[in-house]
């Protein structure tokens, strides 16, 4: 199954969730599309790592939405 969309507005998610995100999908490269993480604890270390993956070539990942 691949998934090309991931939800998780208003999941809790912390910084600390973004630096494993972002670790799985750097071990593990997807054909994740687009990301929502509105309305979560992020601070600035966390949206970095993420938008880092946003642009880099080697992922696909086109909308990350904060």
């Amino acid at each position: 199954m691949t998934i090309h969309h991931d939800m998780l507005s208003d999941c809790g998610v912390t910084d600390e969730g973004c630096a494993a995100l972002a670790s799985a999908l750097r071990s593990n490269p997807s054909h994740l599309r687009e990301l929502y993480l509105t309305g979560n604890k992020l601070g600035a270390s966390g949206v970095k790592l993420l938008s880092d993956l946003k642009n880099d070539p080697h992922y696909q990942l086109q909308m990350l939405e904060v």
